[in-house]
């Protein structure tokens, strides 16, 4: 069962919060928090939960950003951990991570004034929820003093304190506003990538790889560049090779050839299609079909080929659309054949609604298109 994200943030959660404050130090009584926090506070979506405790935050902590700083971290529970792999751990203090949600808006909204408190309270504020959010109006307004403060975060002992140095300057961080100065001009902020590429936590260097793959989609050039600089260190680690398969998955799915080429598929491959089918050639909204190819190597050597799917949907106004669903390397004997298969549902989705009318299927090898087949999606 699906739960509606504003549960998140319940009712005792915000309560919780109020007692937590008090244990503090904040002038925190149970009736006048509660009737701050409005009668339709149930009523709001999670987003909107988090402001209205901001502002009731604001109410009962000292008005002074400086002074409020010190009593806001003693009120936090204790930080995440992470695990042997370098993943993330939740803390039990707090019912949900969502929890420390009005923290950070509050930060960001009476905070800007006061960068050192402000920096000083989102570095223990990230160890337990994100500062990815509250810290962008801070990289807007002071840019290279926050800059400065986030490359001391990237030597930081703290995963969690280091990730946020990728995530919060990420130019296109999801649900969040972007930051069209990075837009622009990523440049200020691959000093501080280049810090964090070989991070030996996972979850680190899995944000240091969304961030390049945000920077792909305005500057390709500019990274697969910086790809082929990173590669040309001796030796380059797997772990950075792998980063790096990441950052480039969407060059690598619209068939960037600089992208391809930088691992060894830049080539247009001698693997051919021999035959190719797609099961059931007729299905309804809610069902799946099976697409099929035989791939056949006529030359007397052994061929890769990086093999991705290439499915156009068709959208509401009866026009195609493209998605892209990663395959996998294909290794083909010298005049061998070997067989590769993807079933695609035909449910809808949050992601993708499905719209009746005939939808093309493709194969993609090394980043070269090669017609599969259609088929037909009935009501």
């Amino acid at each position: 069962m699906v739960t509606d994200l504003k549960h998140m943030l319940s009712l005792d959660a915000a309560h919780q919060l109020g007692e937590q404050l008090a244990a503090a130090g904040a002038t925190v009584h149970r009736g006048q928090w509660q009737k701050a926090m409005g009668a339709d506070f149930e009523a709001l979506g999670l987003m909107d939960r988090g402001r209205r405790l901001a502002q009731v935050m604001a109410q009962f902590l000292p008005p002074d950003f400086a002074q409020a700083a010190p009593v806001l971290v003693s009120a936090l529970g204790r930080p995440m951990g992470l695990d042997k792999h370098g993943e993330p751990t939740a803390s039990d203090d707090v019912p949900s991570s969502f929890f420390y949600l009005p923290h950070s808006m509050y930060i960001a909204t009476h905070g800007l004034q006061h960068l050192p408190e402000a920096l000083h309270t989102q570095h223990a504020l990230t160890q337990r929820f994100t500062a990815e959010f509250s810290l962008r109006p801070f990289l807007q307004q002071h840019t290279q003093a926050t800059l400065a403060h986030l490359a001391l975060w990237a030597q930081d002992d703290n995963a969690h304190v280091r990730r946020a140095v990728s995530e919060a300057t990420r130019p296109r961080l999801p649900w969040a506003a972007r930051l069209p100065d990075f837009v622009r001009d990523p440049s200020p902020v691959l000093p501080l990538l280049a810090r964090l590429r070989d991070d030996p936590s996972s979850y680190v260097r899995r944000s240091v790889a969304n961030h390049l793959n945000d920077i792909g989609k305005d500057h390709p050039e500019l990274l697969t560049g910086l790809a082929r600089q990173w590669l040309d260190d001796a030796p380059v680690p797997a772990t950075r090779q792998s980063l790096l398969r990441h950052a480039l998955r969407t060059a690598i799915k619209r068939g960037d050839a600089q992208a391809l080429a930088l691992f060894g598929h830049g080539q247009v491959s001698p693997l051919q299609i021999q035959s190719a089918s797609i099961s059931p050639s007729n299905a309804r909204i809610g069902e799946s079909v099976t697409v099929r190819c035989q791939l056949h190597n006529h030359s007397a050597q052994t061929a890769r080929a990086l093999a991705d799917w290439r499915v156009f949907y068709v959208k509401a106004n009866g026009t195609l659309s493209p998605k892209v669903f990663k395959g996998s390397t294909v290794q083909v004997e010298a005049h061998s054949s070997v067989v590769i298969e993807k079933t695609l549902s035909l449910r809808q989705m949050s992601t993708r609604t499905h719209h009746p009318g005939r939808h093309t299927v493709e194969i993609a090898l090394n980043g070269h298109s090669h017609p599969v087949g259609r088929f037909d999606l009935q009501p």
